[in-house]
């Protein structure tokens, strides 16, 4: 197979081999996917494209890689200790997976778990999302930074890294805190517990993030292994305001929701304030904060037109 072609100078210095989807589909092992549809739909999210022909075509040759990276870095760690003349001690690979608001990062988080547990070397995959991370909607508030949930200083950075630190130091029980969507806030006295995984999966905004200034190291140096998922803007915009429009009709109508607010209103003006949101809030983190973690990516995933992947970008070794 013959990857990539180098046609100009810009290619050339590129820091990832460029996989077309079809060639991409034919490193997977096996045609069968251990998922059904039934189980399929039940991971993709709200508005996202995902099929059995998705999965065996991108997901599952992405597990399987997947699977090859964590059976070396777990035999690399062992040679190591052994070569230390210490007693190896568990030590969980990291995922981490990043993109914009509405990319599908989400199902492409849950999806690699489903398919990482069924292989025999990884049965153990845990699933956290940097949301929780987020500081309490009273905190925002107090700092002006409402407005700019979901932008890098609205999250607590320093505990995000060590709740990282401390599950890739091997400590049994990592606790992290509970995030609901619908009351859109922290859940107070409510945790999640990650227990001695072999994998987690970190998904969030900005989990590519460069340190911050002051800060030594970034959340991203735990990581084993990173992926950003990618798409053109105006696809993710045509994405998010679909979903909005879909919460509308499903989510927004409960009562107790933040949001509740936008299925009561006339659905002209509650488009027209979701289109608001998008160009004042999560447009700009894409533009000045997300987009430019796609370098520091192990692998991208290329989306085109209905969530399809379209090619695979993977970093040279």
């Amino acid at each position: 197979m013959t990857a990539v072609n180098y046609l100009n100078d810009a290619e050339a210095v590129s820091p990832f081999v460029e996989i077309s989807r079809a060639e991409w589909a034919e490193l997977a092992k096996t045609s069968e996917t251990p998922l059904t549809q039934e189980e399929i739909e039940k991971i993709r999210g709200l508005g996202d494209f995902l099929d059995l022909q998705e999965v065996t075509d991108i997901y599952l040759p992405l597990s399987q890689l997947l699977n090859l990276y964590v059976t070396q870095t777990q035999q690399l760690h062992s040679v190591t200790k052994n070569f230390l003349d210490k007693s190896p001690k568990r030590t969980p690979f990291i995922i981490g997976v990043a993109g914009s608001v509405a990319v599908g990062k989400s199902t492409v988080s849950r999806l690699l778990k489903e398919l990482l547990s069924r292989w025999p070397t990884t049965p153990k995959v845990a699933l956290v999302t940097t949301d929780g991370f987020l500081y309490p909607n009273a905190v925002l508030e107090q700092k002006g930074l409402m407005a700019r949930k979901g932008f890098p200083e609205s999250y607590d950075r320093l505990a995000l890294i060590k709740f990282v630190s401390d599950i890739k130091s091997g400590k049994e029980n990592v606790a992290a805190p509970l995030y609901s969507h619908l009351s859109y806030d922290i859940v107070q006295g409510e945790e999640v517990i990650v227990e001695s995984p072999d994998v987690v999966i970190i998904e969030g905004l900005n989990v590519l993030q460069p340190p911050s200034i002051g800060q030594e190291v970034a959340l991203s140096d735990y990581f084993d292994f990173k992926i950003y998922v990618d798409a053109p803007t105006a696809e993710i915009e045509n994405w998010y305001l679909a979903r909005f429009e879909a919460l509308r009709d499903s989510a927004f109508q409960n009562p107790a929701s933040y949001f509740h607010r936008y299925a009561q209103m006339n659905e002209t003006k509650a488009l027209d304030r979701a289109k608001e949101i998008w160009r004042t809030i999560n447009l700009p983190n894409l533009e000045e904060n997300i987009i430019s973690t796609k370098s520091r990516a192990t692998l991208v995933l290329q989306k085109g037109i209905k969530h399809r992947v379209e090619r695979v970008l993977l970093r040279k070794i």
